[in-house]
């Protein structure tokens, strides 16, 4: 395996984004920050793929941050803020990537490698997952946009409990909670995410962003706005020949250009 600190593999039209510390649990670290932005970037700015599936070598994630990289010269008083502001630079790219975004989570997911992997679309997990938001344990809040996004995802009540208890979520915990949607064998794991992704391959491109972009901005916005948003969205898409040609199918029985994807069975 090369010594690049993340992988960047076209596969048919979908964008395999690897992160490759494994000595470090694929932690945070500065070769990490600086190359897992330039590829989600290729990833995003690249039309012809489709999807992208995050995933960790080495049988773990992502550890979070790595503690022991942390620049002693900096001044103390705004340095985490310097250091979270500068991740969220390139994670909210990740959250508002316009494609299917499949996180493939084996081992640990720990802070803001949880976090991580709460900004996927989809969640696939081995049996030996461990989701783990320690950040109260180092005497931290929760970041990566955990306070935001996980009320959302599992309610408040719940998330308060996650956080504040601080322990390790299981395979079957996440799937029960919504936050995994199927749970395979590490042997299976990779192939399951692809195989996945490639049903995303004929997707109307532009539909699926919209919707995305809207639905992540569904909690904070009101019933009259997201109307509007969505009346101009599916004017556009009207007009896009992505839907000319699968009216055209459609009515001459050739059968629809998308026929969805299917989650991996049970």
């Amino acid at each position: 395996m090369t010594d690049s600190a993340v992988l960047y593999e076209r596969i048919g039209k979908t964008a395999l984004i690897t992160l490759n510390r494994p000595q470090k649990k694929n932690a945070f670290e500065a070769a990490i920050n600086e190359a897992l932005p330039v590829a989600l970037k290729a990833a995003r700015d690249d039309r012809s793929v489709r999807s992208i599936v995050l995933t960790g070598a080495g049988g773990a994630f992502c550890s979070g941050f790595d503690l022991g990289s942390l620049d002693a010269g900096e001044d103390a008083t705004f340095a985490g803020r310097k250091l979270v502001l500068g991740f969220q630079e390139w994670f909210t790219g990740l959250a508002d990537m316009p494609k299917p975004v499949i996180a493939a989570v084996d081992g640990a997911a720990v802070g803001a490698g949880f976090s991580l992997a709460l900004a996927a679309d989809f969640m696939f997990v081995t049996p030996r997952v461990r989701l783990l938001p320690t950040f109260l344990s180092l005497g931290l809040v929760p970041d990566l946009s955990m306070l935001y996004v996980l009320p959302r995802l599992v309610g408040l009540a719940k998330a308060k409990e996650l956080i504040f208890c601080a322990r390790a979520l299981d395979a079957q915990q996440a799937l029960a909670l919504g936050l995994a949607q199927a749970i395979i064998d590490q042997e299976q794991l990779l192939d399951s995410a692809l195989q996945f992704a490639r049903q995303f391959d004929d997707a109307p491109a532009d539909a699926l962003g919209l919707s995305k972009t809207l639905l992540n901005r569904s909690f904070e916005t009101d019933r009259p706005a997201m109307t509007e948003f969505e009346a101009c969205a599916q004017s556009l898409c009207g007009a896009s020949h992505y839907h000319a040609e699968a009216v055209r199918r459609f009515l001459g029985k050739e059968g629809l250009p998308y026929r969805g994807a299917v989650l991996p069975a049970p």
